[in-house]
């Protein structure tokens, strides 16, 4: 009997150590320290202590482990997928952000709460008021998509003329210098009214030379040509995705011979390029190109290296062989974009980015500065389209009757508008703090897939959901159809700077449990080190770290989810504390899971693309979820977004579970995934979709004109102009809230339930019996008015619906 107790405290105490995470000496010496002290008041266990010297022994001493890690080593070598240079030159790239702590089983809320909020200095709060809301008050969408396909020259020379292209653009340039937040806040606003317009200012703030040029260019190149870009003088586009490699970027088979050639009359040594690309942004009206090729010297003339890689370069469009002006047609959303091509074009080796050093570094370059871009551009597009989603539908959902109550109280069209409100929380809540994170120096390579896979994604739902409430109203085109442009254009968000379903299956889980895992990568970079001795000592150490991590993960999600993860620390106690102890148990299911997942399938996971996508899901709503509590906490905590706030949370909560209950139920070893079911969830699910009564909450403050719509929909062009059809709706909607009284009044003095186009003729009567006056009455009118012009669709003359060819 004392023997069974004495393996049971040493068991607790082993556990307690797994759990703490305290490290190997510490738990040696703990364990080491209740066998001594069992060895003097009762007597020596001699099993237990041969068991304990024959394990702690060659953990402890370097010596002994090392033999066993070399061996170790060579094992894994020949398990390890082949990593290509470019995956390599990924998985270098950018820095890892909250994604690692999220990953890491024992996330560190202090850190997440010590981001300091995203903020806009006065200049930049300046902007937004003025240039941004003038352009704005600009945007005639219908037109621009339906009639011009571009934005007339009126626009095109406002936004440059007010540093429209140069918000990343240092002062010291000539640009604007807006942090990437400012950056967001603007793109949102503009991508509210038009996605042709946020299209256009989007991409030469995004991945393209200018960017480029800041952190690769000679201080020669930038002097040339960063103010110029600034002013608006050059346009710029970037090259890099052509007709044979779409999302396989690295096998682009442009290229570039070096070789001498005549250059201004000199003889010089230089590049003959010859490229084929299409879906260039701003390609038919640049004055500047950026281009990706493959970068060969067969003569030696840099050096003994034939194959270079990829390599960036800037070349003028009126260089000589230079092809462009021909344009692609965007999905609904004809944004400047289109092929360019180019053979045997000579140009000197300067006009590679940063010179001829950096010939073959492309790659690096361009995933490098992807790791920030991507979370700007995109995301804020998405905000900025399910805001103006948000905004509308909630409105429309409330004026527009059927069967005498307003749609939007009807539970089918509750339920989407739901998932519209809290997807638009979501989505700004992860794009803002992402955006923080880049303003603190961050370059979040795996946070940045997540944000931009989860923002398009949710973005294209959120429309897809504004259309079913909004029915036959959505789908009459015209200048009085506000929704079906963010329905038609969602496609182009998923599909460029990665595509949806690619970033989701091989990037974000793919990097993530590489880049995010604290020792895969340590261990991976010793396999590859030709320095045996070192990459022995490196190995074991990784190793060794490894496996004690993921015996800490499992005593830590099978404790956590035998106690409902109750006892683990929340640092806020109100009703979000609950959601901080769910993720901190979720982030220990990811890490275990993952541990087991990549020990069990080895290279094969890199194939096993459902799987990984799951793993991939988990890690993406922690992380979004996590920006939930950090959105909401730097907003002051207030009260009138603690529905949509639980809305929100218990999506990705519930998302999180289900995508670990994928994991389980599909893992490749049947009996294996149902032992690990009974670590991960031993008591069962833990947490439910949310609520219905949740639901009705959060969809009936979307449709009134209270704190938590104006918050929801903040940022987005709300302002009264000649094309925002936003206006207009949100100005129905209040006048017909102001008039309800009125009708009931109507309705009960005279004993009748008007009907939709019965409420003028039975106000026309209560004001003619003194029941309501005359400004009453006017009041009705104006708001039935107000009405009818929302929910009526446009129609066309038949001479005008005619598309003449050209």
């Amino acid at each position: 009997m004392n023997l069974l107790i004495l393996t049971i405290v040493l068991l607790v105490a082993l556990g307690i150590a797994l759990y703490h995470r305290l490290s190997l000496l510490v738990t040696t010496l703990a364990l080491a320290a209740i066998l001594v002290l069992y060895s003097l008041q009762v007597s020596i266990p001699y099993v237990h202590w041969v068991i304990f010297l024959a394990i702690a022994i060659p953990l402890n001493l370097k010596p002994v482990r090392k033999i066993i890690s070399s061996k170790l080593l060579n094992v894994f070598k020949g398990i390890m997928p082949t990593i290509s240079d470019t995956e390599q030159e990924a998985l270098d790239a950018g820095t890892v952000w909250w994604e690692a702590e999220v990953f890491g089983g024992k996330p560190n809320w202090k850190r997440l709460h010590d981001v300091p909020p995203a903020k806009l200095t006065e200049e930049e709060q300046a902007y937004l008021n003025g240039p941004v809301e003038e352009l704005c008050k600009m945007i005639d969408d219908w037109t621009i998509s339906e009639y011009d396909r571009d934005m007339p020259p009126k626009m095109w020379e406002y936004i440059k003329k007010n540093g429209f292209f140069s918000f990343i653009i240092p002062k010291e340039y000539g640009g604007l210098g807006f942090s990437s937040y400012a950056q967001s806040q603007v793109l949102t606003k503009i991508n509210s009214c038009s996605a042709t317009v946020g299209s256009i200012v989007s991409v030469p703030n995004s991945l393209g030379p200018a960017e480029l040029l800041l952190h690769y260019g000679t201080e020669e190149q930038k002097k040339h040509y960063l103010p110029r870009l600034a002013s608006g003088e050059e346009v710029p586009c970037f090259a890099l995705t052509s007709v044979e490699a779409g999302s396989d970027a690295g096998g682009i088979p442009d290229k570039g011979i070096i070789c001498k050639g005549e250059w201004n009359g000199e003889e010089v040594l230089g590049m003959r390029l010859t490229w084929n690309k299409r879906y260039i942004t701003l390609a038919p009206v640049a004055t500047l190109l950026g281009l990706a090729f493959k970068l060969y010297d067969p003569d030696g003339l840099l050096g003994d290296e034939e194959d270079l890689g990829i390599t960036c370069a800037l070349i003028p469009t009126d260089t000589s062989g230079v092809n462009f002006g021909r344009r692609h047609h965007p999905i609904s959303t004809p944004f400047q974009n289109g092929p360019t091509t180019g053979k045997d074009v000579f140009v000197p080796l300067d006009y590679i980015i940063g010179g001829a050093k950096n010939a073959g570094i492309g790659w690096r370059m361009l995933v490098d500065c992807l790791s920030a871009g991507r979370a700007i551009s995109l995301p804020s597009g998405a905000t900025g389209g399910s805001k103006a989603v948000a905004y509308t539908t909630g409105a429309y959902a409330r004026i527009r009757k059927q069967f005498k109550v307003p749609v939007g109280y009807m539970e089918g069209v509750m339920e989407a508008l739901a998932r519209i409100a809290g997807k638009t929380y979501l989505i700004d809540a992860v794009r803002t703090f992402t955006a923080a994170g880049i303003d603190t120096g961050e370059k979040p390579s795996v946070a940045s897939a997540i944000v931009k896979y989860h923002t398009t994604n949710m973005s294209r739902e959120i429309a897809t959901d504004g259309m079913d409430v909004h029915g036959g109203k959505a789908i009459i085109m015209g200048p009085k159809n506000y929704m079906a442009k963010a329905y038609q254009s969602a496609p182009i968000s998923i599909t460029v700077e990665g595509a949806n379903i690619l970033t989701r299956s091989l990037i974000i889980y793919g990097q993530g449990s590489i880049r995010c895992h604290p020792y895969v990568l340590k261990e991976i970079a010793a396999t590859h080190n030709p320095d045996t001795k070192q990459a022995v000592k490196d190995f074991d150490k990784a190793l060794f770290g490894h496996l004690g991590f993921a015996a800490s993960n499992k005593i830590r999600t099978f404790w956590l989810g035998l106690t409902s993860s109750r006892l683990v620390f929340k640092p806020k106690s109100d009703f979000t504390g609950r959601y901080y102890q769910h993720l901190t148990r979720f982030s220990s299911t990811l890490a275990f899971l993952s541990d087991v997942t990549m020990g069990v399938l080895g290279g094969e996971l890199k194939r096993r693309e459902m799987i990984s996508g799951r793993l991939g899901d988990m890690l993406s709503y922690m992380y979004i979820a996590s920006s939930v509590l950090k959105f909401y906490d730097d907003k002051g905590r207030p009260e009138h977004d603690r529905d949509i706030v639980k809305w929100s949370l218990d999506f990705c909560m519930y998302q999180t579970q289900m995508a670990a209950d994928g994991v389980l139920r599909n893992f490749p070893i049947g009996w294996l995934g149902k032992a690990l079911r009974l670590v991960v969830f031993p008591l069962g699910m833990p947490v439910s979709a949310p609520s219905d009564k949740l639901q009705r909450k959060v969809a009936r403050q979307l449709q009134e004109p209270g704190a938590m719509r104006e918050e929801l929909t903040h940022g987005m062009f709300k302002t009264a102009a000649e094309f925002n059809n936003a206006a207009e709706v949100d100005r129905a909607l209040r006048l017909q809230l102001k008039i309800e009284p009125l009708v009931k009044k109507v309705a009960s003095t005279l004993g009748v339930k008007p009907d939709n186009h019965e409420v003028v003729i039975y106000a026309e009567q209560a004001k003619n019996d003194g029941i309501i006056t005359q400004d009453e009455y006017d009041l009705i009118i104006e708001a039935e008015k107000a009405r009818l012009d929302i929910v009526n669709v446009d129609d066309f003359a038949p001479e005008e619906m005619v598309h003449k060819k050209v």
